[in-house]
């Protein structure tokens, strides 16, 4: 049997792993998470953003811990709630094990085929001997379960901790994020939220699923605005936008001409999958495999990033409303992009237009005990006297968001020639 081991980690500390955990990350499937960075290009912008999908996986594993814990010392709860207990620690710990290279900039393609999202390419890893042989010991049906619960579709009560709006995904993300971008952006209050965790039964349904004390909303409210603040600063930065619109261009158009396949993009690491990109269109005598071996994959390495030619922020979009084929990669705003790019003198590709999106930001639902023992749910109707979030959740979600048109060399663009051609007056069909 494989014993236990102790991981030092700056974050938490001290992180535990039993014989289970051990034989899962000893696999080649999560050993590969050591490689894909966590924030994909933010190190451009906060050089200490260098931290990994490894690191973040052990993480939300000491928190599952943690709170299984926690719910267990609350007791109350009948063993039905207890059903698939056993699973939740190695759900939090291969939660990302299906991740693309660079993290989540591929999933905002819109390519034919499309990209599918990490949490259900995982199902190729789950595949793998290595580590159905390291999740043997949970039993036949474990990698199968287990993957129900990342992609949120499992009946086990306790699935809330792997997926939902509490998950303990989001509270290590957070933290994790902050830490090493160093900024003070990510406060949580994670101790807080894991004591007020509880198994509550759902007052219409009956079934038992995780919620939270209502002593616990403060903590549960700097999630929400941790998250915001993220979004605005880190995530959603020009320069990681920036960065992040080259590399998605570079890989759509390598899959584009035939210089790797759809299949490719699952399984390499970072590095190697620009590697591979670089061999191949250096291998290519194609216009497209010329431009990324000379142009495109050095500007990403050099940190020559595509600039801004046009911002425009909420109050600039307001009356305006975007079209919805503007927000993704579809290949209608590809077209236009590439009109824009012809209109400006660059070549076709070197035009992108970056509206992202995160609906979710602020997602809600929850069941919450309040002082008095009623059980509520907490959604985005909000709750009157406790949290009244959708007064504020669209306008901190707009004011997040900023259009921007990036060209990969220095050019102006005029808001009009860009509004006029994707959005449309508020409240128009």
């Amino acid at each position: 049997m494989d014993p236990e081991k102790i991981i030092r980690d700056p974050l938490w500390e001290t992180i535990r792993l039993d014989t289970t955990a051990v034989r899962i990350v000893d696999t080649p499937e999560f050993q590969r998470l050591r490689y894909i960075r966590q924030l994909g290009f933010t190190h451009l912008v906060y050089p200490g953003a260098s931290h990994t999908r490894f690191d973040h996986a052990l993480g939300v594993y000491h928190l599952a811990t943690t709170a299984l814990r926690h719910l267990r010392e609350r007791g109350g709860s009948p063993p039905e709630a207890w059903e698939g207990e056993e699973l939740v620690p190695y759900a939090a710990l291969l939660h990302d094990i299906g991740h693309y290279p660079f993290s989540h900039a591929l999933e905002e393609l819109e390519t034919e085929p499309p990209p599918a999202h990490h949490e259900d390419v995982a199902h190729r890893f789950f595949a793998s001997a290595a580590l159905r042989d390291a999740l043997a010991p949970l039993g036949l049906g474990a990698p199968e379960r287990i993957h129900e619960l990342i992609r949120g579709r499992s009946p086990i009560p306790l699935r809330g901790l792997v997926s939902g709006s509490l998950d303990l995904d989001k509270m290590e993300y957070l933290k994790r994020d902050a830490r090493f971008c160093g900024v003070p952006y990510g406060e949580v209050d994670v101790s807080r939220l894991l004591q007020g965790l509880k198994l509550l039964r759902d007052p219409e349904t009956g079934s038992w699923e995780v919620g939270v004390h209502e002593k616990a909303i403060a903590a549960l409210e700097s999630l929400l605005f941790a998250k915001y603040q993220m979004f605005r600063n880190v995530y959603w930065h020009h320069a990681v936008r920036a960065a992040t619109a080259l590399y998605k261009r570079l890989v759509e158009e390598s899959v584009r001409a035939g210089l790797v396949a759809p299949d490719e993009l699952v399984g390499p690491t970072d590095e190697e999958l620009l590697y591979l990109i670089s061999t191949r269109a250096h291998e290519d005598d194609g216009d497209v495999a010329e431009r990324i071996a000379t142009r495109w994959l050095p500007a990403l390495r050099q940190r020559r990033l595509p600039k801004r030619a046009l911002e425009l922020t909420a109050a600039d979009l307001a009356g305006r409303q975007v079209e919805d084929w503007a927000v993704g990669d579809s290949p209608w705003k590809r077209a236009l992009e590439d009109d824009l790019a012809s209109e400006l003198g660059l070549e076709r590709g070197e035009v992108v237009i970056d509206f992202p999106a995160k609906p979710q930001m602020f997602q809600l639902d929850l069941l919450v005990e309040r002082r008095g023992g009623l059980v509520q749910r907490l959604d985005m109707e909000g709750l009157e006297g406790l949290l009244d979030l959708p007064r504020v959740a669209q306008e901190l979600y707009s004011t997040a968001r900023v259009l921007r048109v990036f060209t990969f060399e220095r050019r102006e663009v005029a808001a009009e020639s860009v509004l006029d051609r994707i959005t449309r007056p508020a409240g128009s069909a």
